[in-house]
């Protein structure tokens, strides 16, 4: 049976029994917010000036996307001082059943809610929205297809107009043989929720890329038990992609410029956006790790999660040696402190995470 990425990703991931829904991501793969509750505490730091800067209302939200097991708004939720924790209103959303042990005063839902004032963080959820890849001949722009119970690919009919006009946008293919993954739906799925900000700060982080340097071919790639595997979509792995975060962006801002903040209005984090989740596409030109702009009611900044968390205090600055011998144990937890500090910013690893910040304050 042969189908497209997007369709083989969607069942292998969020289909009956899908990777997801059945399996736990730490058991998996590595993400900041599994390294250190350093990660948490830059998020509440975010929040707290969110919060400051819409004067504190009565009920301020936290809504975490692609909430796997909840460790993030948990995270955030236990650290919150106390006149904060008590007006915060924290969301996780996600296809997974609720975790077990989490807080009770955390909502779970399937879906972003409407209406939102304060902070949503999607992180590490974009590269698991399902997309299509194409490949370039020399007739064009082809759609890959791909056998779920092997991997084995071969060429399918052209795609869509709007993913050609995608491609040709955002990552045009020059030589026979390129490679592309067609970002459309990860816009969709974030311009779905910028629409549900009504004030506030909208965070997605992920492994990125940008359009002056497009990997040639795609980034297509399996993670089972903390290794890399081949993406083979039968729902034994996860299968992700890095996301075009200029094109997501772009969709943002659009998104921004609606003014259609349904307070009612809902985006599934599950199959299609992570699969149901919403409708856009196209800031480009944004060639790496920084960038700021504004249109449509949202102002937009591109960066990396390193220059991130050094404006949030996590520097990584390891303790004097001198605490050492006045205050040993004081100084392994500094020292501790600062190792994890530096995991989360090192440039090669997890500093280079992209962030697209979109605010409407």
């Amino acid at each position: 049976m042969w189908l497209t990425w997007r369709v083989a990703m969607e069942q292998a991931l969020y289909g009956e029994n899908g990777f997801y829904l059945r399996e736990r991501p730490s058991g998996h793969f590595r993400t900041s917010v599994g390294t250190s509750p350093v990660f948490a505490e830059a998020v509440l730091r975010r929040l707290v000036a969110v919060d400051d800067a819409l004067g504190n209302p009565p009920v301020v939200d936290l809504v975490d996307v692609g909430a796997g097991e909840g460790e993030l708004a948990a995270g955030v939720l236990a650290a919150a001082p106390p006149g904060l924790r008590e007006r915060l209103r924290v969301t996780g959303v996600d296809l997974a059943s609720r975790p077990l042990s989490l807080p009770a005063e955390i909502r779970w839902a399937r879906a972003v809610p409407g209406g939102v004032r304060g902070l949503v963080i999607a992180n590490e959820w974009l590269d698991n929205v399902p997309l299509d890849v194409a490949e370039q001949t020399a007739d064009g722009p082809r759609l890959v297809l791909v056998d779920p119970a092997s991997g084995a690919e071969r060429l399918g009919d052209s795609p869509c107009d709007a993913d050609l006009a995608w491609l040709a946008r955002w990552w045009p293919m020059r030589s026979p043989g390129e490679r592309a993954e067609i970002g459309r739906p990860r816009d969709e799925a974030w311009a779905s929720v910028i629409v549900r900000l009504a004030a506030g700060e909208a965070v997605a982080i992920d492994y990125a890329h940008f359009l002056a340097g497009r990997p040639p071919y795609g980034t297509l790639t399996g993670y089972r038990d903390g290794s890399l595997v081949p993406p083979v979509p039968d729902g034994s792995c996860d299968i992700t992609a890095h996301v075009a975060l200029d094109a997501c962006a772009a969709a943002g801002e659009r998104a921004g410029g609606t003014g259609a903040r349904d307070a009612g209005a809902e985006a599934t984090a599950g199959a299609g956006g992570v699969g149901d989740i919403g409708d856009a596409e196209g800031i480009g030109g944004v060639g790496g790790a920084e960038g700021v702009g504004g249109a449509g009611g949202v102002v937009t900044t591109l960066t990396t999660q390193r220059r991130a968390l050094l404006d949030l205090g996590v520097t990584g600055t390891r303790p004097p040696v001198e605490l050492a011998r006045a205050d040993p144990r004081g100084y392994l937890q500094a020292l501790t402190r600062a190792s994890q500090e530096a995991e989360l910013i090192a440039t090669g690893g997890l500093g280079d995470f992209g962030w697209l910040v979109q605010s409407r304050l």
